[in-house]
């Protein structure tokens, strides 16, 4: 900002870093409440909406406050509100993970009293974060003129630090230092940041607290700076942050299918996002003092950008299949692998799906999104004692916006109308613009509420969509989709058999009698009474089948944080002659709770015979909740005397780390099933072969041989790997560390 004082470019960049900060915190203070209320969209909606209602009332709080501040007072202040939050953020792990966390477990989730957990957990420190903008701006605006372009710099800049800090939370500080490593490297930045602002307000010059000079003359025909009512820039920032959040949620849910995520795929994307929006602030910080007509920019904005955010989805389904812009993809996406980006460096896939693919999404709308933030300061800044205060009313409100936008396409779009469904519905919303300047600006507008009008029409439905985003043929005729908040669940043809994908991910096979059939089966039969039996995670089911195979078993609990999944096994059962799914669903001794398993048996008192954790990815985003210590330890004191609990053990950690709770231990050949126990397991072959040998009735001769041979081949687990163990707040296998 070459027009800009020294001060004012050192202020920015300490609002980079802590903008950077901030979203360590927010990932990492995510993983660990997720563990309170449970993993899954649902959670995630109310972490979000917590986090953001904090930012709003600080905001608010922090506009007001920053009225009655002298600008070197207001750089003051905001140095002690970064030193609070990097004070707070540094003994947050102990407050949320090790006190809050035995506390919060037991709390029925989705619930209110759940939110509101979450609500007063985050408050405190989201709400300093919320006073910061206002505080800043109140700083270093000392003129109407400049007041946009500063603060347009100030909010890019941020931006970009939050885009630093998406990025490299999970491909640095968590690999390398856990959950507690990283907010230590959040609260040390905020310290820099309260330091440097100090250091800042003694350097700036007495002038500072001078009269502003009077704002030069506009040029014929502009709209002079608060000549539209602050009501209606209110409710337009709202509405633009309700649409924003909630397209947010759409991408992700896309991206999410369409590269099959792993570990680091959120923090990546959002990175992408975030740098859309900082580079398009940044660029209005520079033109938005020449708009003559801010009103009349900032709607175009917001219809151009609800226009780019429907684009994509169209030329993805009218695009042909095979064609050199789409062959790649839909060649991939028909793919059961995944590929484990962070864990492998296949260049060429790396920028096909985490560069082309997010740049053709939603980095021009999110371009137009931080370009619409300046535009609006160039608006209403008449006065530079009252711009703190508007900023901090302007963005509570548009936090507002968000919160809401969380809320309801979290809690309540996704589930009833699908993604497609929900982008139609936003584009639709985002007609108001239009009509907002029909108003003020006349028949200009018709065009670009016709063209939204046209595109939330011209939106594939889910059908299309997801054929395409599964590699779908147009010859198939049959293929099987269920969605709802908390995934997008696929039953695909494959290989004379149907594949189960979650959210683009191959999870498992129908008909039966993969190694899911033998995850399950084995445990059933080493155990000599498996009475009740809990399985996390259904998947197509084939586990828990396998697991119920004993007439002794008198239940069978499945939890599944997977909503639709039932839904499209019964849709296939209906469809297509599938005796062992149809047989699984209609076991009398099935319940099947749609709930995060880890949460369930650290909250609930059942006991069972045998728990058995279904095979999980371990790049995929969450598993190290499954292949913790500390999830191992849950699952250990819900055991029955003699009980046992069995897991895929993909990684000499998962050996290590299931060794460390069970100090008996069956291996499979190979090593990569571990059947563990807190007493000895007696070692009887003969006796699993006559108990295996009666199985045929329920699992059919060919996999009962499956059984006898897997069975036969166990033996008492040797010495542990020598390696360091999977922790909740520092999943190494997760994040692929060496």
């Amino acid at each position: 900002m070459r027009r800009d004082t020294p001060a004012v470019a050192l202020a920015g960049l300490l609002f980079l870093l802590s903008g950077a900060a901030a979203l360590v915190y927010q990932v990492a203070w995510q993983r660990i409440l997720a563990l309170h209320s449970g993993v899954g969209l649902y959670s995630v909606a109310m972490i979000v909406a917590a986090f953001m209602a904090g930012l709003g009332v600080g905001s608010l709080q922090g506009g007001r406050l920053s009225a009655a501040l002298t600008p070197r007072r207001a750089l003051a202040v905001f140095a002690l509100v970064e030193l609070g939050i990097g004070t707070f953020g540094a003994v947050s792990p102990w407050l949320y993970y090790d006190w809050l966390y035995p506390r919060a477990v037991r709390l029925p989730s989705p619930s209110w009293q759940a939110a509101l957990l979450h609500l007063a957990a985050l408050l405190p420190p989201t709400a300093l974060m919320g006073t910061s903008l206002p505080l800043l701006v109140r700083a270093v605006v000392t003129d109407v003129a400049s007041a946009s372009r500063r603060i347009g710099w100030l909010y890019g800049v941020n931006v970009l630090g939050a885009a630093a800090g998406a990025l490299g939370t999970p491909w640095v500080l968590l690999p390398a230092f856990g959950v507690r490593g990283a907010v230590l490297a959040a609260a040390a930045a905020n310290a820099t940041v309260g330091l440097g602002a100090l250091v800042l307000g003694r350097l700036q010059r007495p002038t500072q607290d001078a009269a502003p000079p009077a704002p030069p003359p506009l040029p014929a025909g502009a709209e002079a700076p608060g000549s539209r009512p602050i009501g209606l820039w209110v409710g337009l920032y709202a509405l633009s942050g309700f649409i924003a959040l909630s397209l947010e949620i759409v991408w992700f849910r896309l991206l999410d299918v369409a590269v099959k995520s792993t570990a680091y795929t959120f923090g990546s994307v959002l990175a992408v996002y975030l740098l859309g929006s900082g580079a398009g602030a940044l660029a209005g910080a520079r033109l938005a003092s020449q708009t003559r007509r801010p009103l009349r920019a900032f709607l175009l904005t917001q219809c151009a950008l609800l226009a780019l955010a429907a684009l994509p989805l169209v030329a993805v389904v009218a695009l042909p299949p095979e064609g050199s812009l789409l062959g790649w993809f839909v060649r991939y996406w028909g793919d059961y692998a995944f590929f484990a980006f962070g864990h492998e460096a296949d260049r060429v896939s790396i920028v096909r799906l985490y560069v082309v693919l997010p740049i053709a999404l939603f980095f021009l709308p999110t371009l137009l999104m931080g370009l619409s933030f300046p535009i609006l300061q160039r608006a209403v800044h008449d006065d530079p004692g009252t711009s703190g205060r508007k900023v901090g009313s302007l963005q509570a409100a548009n936090i507002a916006g968000c919160t809401a936008g969380s809320l309801l396409v979290g809690l309540v779009a996704l589930e009833r109308l699908g993604t497609p469904g929900t982008l139609r519905w936003l584009i639709a919303l985002g007609a108001v613009f239009a009509l907002v300047g029909l108003r003020y600006y006349g028949r200009e507008f018709a065009w670009p509420a016709l063209a939204l009008v046209v595109l939330a029409w011209a939106v594939p439905g889910p059908k299309a969509l997801w054929r395409r985003l599964h590699g779908v043929r147009a010859d198939v005729p049959l293929a099987f989709f269920e969605e709802d908040a908390t995934s997008l669940v696929a039953l695909t043809p494959d290989e004379g058999g149907w594949r189960l994908s979650v959210n683009g991910k191959g999870n498992s096979w129908v008909p039966y009698g993969s190694g899911h059939t033998l995850l399950g089966a084995m445990p059933a039969t080493v155990h000599t009474a498996p009475r009740d039996v809990a399985v996390v995670g259904l998947g197509s089911g084939d586990t828990a089948w396998a697991s119920a195979w004993r007439p002794e078993t008198r239940s069978l609990t499945v939890f599944e944080i997977s909503a639709p999944q039932p839904r499209v096994l019964w849709r296939l059962v209906g469809f297509v002659d599938m005796t062992d799914t149809r047989h699984l669903l209609e076991d009398p001794r099935l319940r099947i709770r749609i709930e995060d398993g880890r949460k369930a048996l650290e909250a609930r008192e059942d006991r069972y015979d045998l728990i058995e954790a279904d095979a999980t990815w371990p790049e995929t985003a969450g598993s190290g909740n499954l292949y913790s210590q500390e999830f191992f330890s849950a699952a250990a004191r819900r055991l029955r005397p003699g009980g046992v609990m069995c897991t895929w053990a993909p990684t000499p950690r998962v050996v290590a780390t299931f060794r460390s709770v069970f100090p008996y231990v069956l291996e499979a050949e190979g090593g990569d099933v571990l059947i563990g126990s807190a007493e000895p397991i007696p070692f009887t072959p003969l006796a699993w072969a006559a108990r295996a040998a009666t199985a045929t009735p329920y699992l059919g001769a060919s996999r009962v041989k499956d059984v006898l041979e897997a069975v036969s081949k166990l033996k008492p687990a040797g010495p542990p790997p020598r390696t360091s163990l999977n922790r909740d707040l520092w999943p190494r296998d997760e994040y692929g560390v060496p």
